[in-house]
């Protein structure tokens, strides 16, 4: 680890970026509609790309990085991102937009991908490591709205959208110059007995299920919750989203917490920890009547979140080190369909019964975490 420190803080710049990267879109979009005309169909078709990118950047990370080790992909990927936030910025013409937004989707997702194989090999202790790593998505997820606010009277969103591209190059040319370890595959497995090898390890199937709610329920929460919050009359559009990011600042310093405490404490009795939060936070967002029991419920829902990732992750990392980078693909693209899937089923019941039903997929969602959290408590608990 200290011959890589620098590998570590590496992932750590990567994870900020993709933080930064996700919430980019959705911050200028009413500034983009208003850009490009765009109508409503052509703004979902537009923004609907940025998720494939991250699944098929998800997906090819993993065995690349086994084979030929990280940099390589570590600066394909900010060089991605760097096209990704230009072409945001500055072009007028849709197809190419979009092909640039599939680079930024497929950027940040194999900058993600490989940030969390890359401090899990570098890190004894894997979800203490994963951890930390944590804390620095929430950083970017934060800071890109908070740029662009303080920024707005200054700046115009194309110059401020268009700088962050140019951190994302100066990044890669970091990349560049700092030695990362070499790859994990010193003989080269073939990718699809690698990937028989995974599918056949019932672990690996649990951990992607339990990846593919947690991954779902942060996706109901990030776009569901302050329409919750208004529409039932609880807060302010301002309230709601001071509310929301009380959400991620509590998972932040959670994650900050946990990378102390998994160092004393086994996986398995975290696990029930949070998972025993994350239940209570559901059963105040149900009751919630006034604006702090549902400040209450979002951030205990947030520490409940934190451990998912990490631990799940760690486990992974650690019944299949060799492989560890073909194994995360596997098991965050899945988790990543959760995302896709549950949101839109969430639409569809707000729109048909009422946006109410956030709690109810909050219940279902939790206590299928639960069962699986029991499922495999054995190899949390080694």
């Amino acid at each position: 680890m200290n011959k890589y420190k620098a590998a570590f803080f590496a992932a750590c710049l990567g994870m900020l970026l993709f933080g930064m990267s996700l919430i980019t879109l959705g911050s200028v979009t009413l500034w983009l509609r208003e850009r490009l005309l765009l109508d409503n169909i052509s703004a979902g078709t537009l923004f609907s790309i940025l998720p494939v990118g991250i699944i098929v950047g998800s997906l090819v990370f993993g065995p690349v990085a086994d084979r030929y080790g990280h940099k390589l992909f570590f600066i394909i990927s900010t060089v991605c991102l760097f096209i990704g936030f230009e072409g945001i910025a500055s072009l007028e013409s849709i197809p190419l937009l979009q092909v640039c937004i599939f680079l930024f989707g497929f950027g940040g997702g194999a900058i993600n991908g490989g940030a969390n194989a890359l401090v899990a090999d570098l890190s004894e202790n894997k979800s203490s490591g994963l951890s930390l790593l944590g804390i620095f998505f929430a950083i970017g997820a934060l800071s890109m709205p908070s740029i662009l606010a303080s920024l707005k009277n200054s700046f115009s969103y194309q110059q401020i959208v268009a700088f962050a591209g140019y951190g994302s190059l100066a990044i890669s040319l970091l990349f560049v110059l700092i030695p990362f370890p070499p790859p994990r595959q010193v003989q080269r497995m073939p990718l699809s007995s690698s990937v028989r090898k995974l599918l056949k390890d019932h672990v690996v199937i649990l951990v992607s299920l339990f990846l593919f709610c947690q991954t779902a329920f942060e996706a109901i929460v990030n776009n569901w919750a302050t329409t919750f919050l208004t529409a039932l009359s609880i807060a302010t559009d301002r309230e709601a989203l001071y509310t929301l990011s009380l959400y991620v600042v509590s998972m932040a310093i959670t994650r900050l917490i946990l990378g102390w405490a998994l160092t004393k404490t086994s996986q398995r009795t975290i696990m029930f920890i949070t998972m025993a939060i994350l239940i209570s936070g559901c059963i105040f967002l149900y009751n919630s009547q006034t604006l702090a029991v549902s400040r209450l419920g979002l951030i205990a829902i947030g520490i409940g979140l934190a451990s998912g990732f990490p631990v799940m992750l760690g486990v992974i990392a650690t019944r299949h080190p060799q492989v560890s980078g073909t194994a995360f693909s596997l098991v965050i693209s899945f988790a990543l369909t959760g995302n896709m899937i549950i949101n839109y089923i969430m639409g569809v019941v707000a729109e048909s019964s009422g946006i109410r039903h956030l709690t109810t997929f909050c219940f279902v969602l939790s206590g299928m975490m639960l069962i699986l959290t029991l499922t495999f408590s054995k190899p949390l608990k080694n």
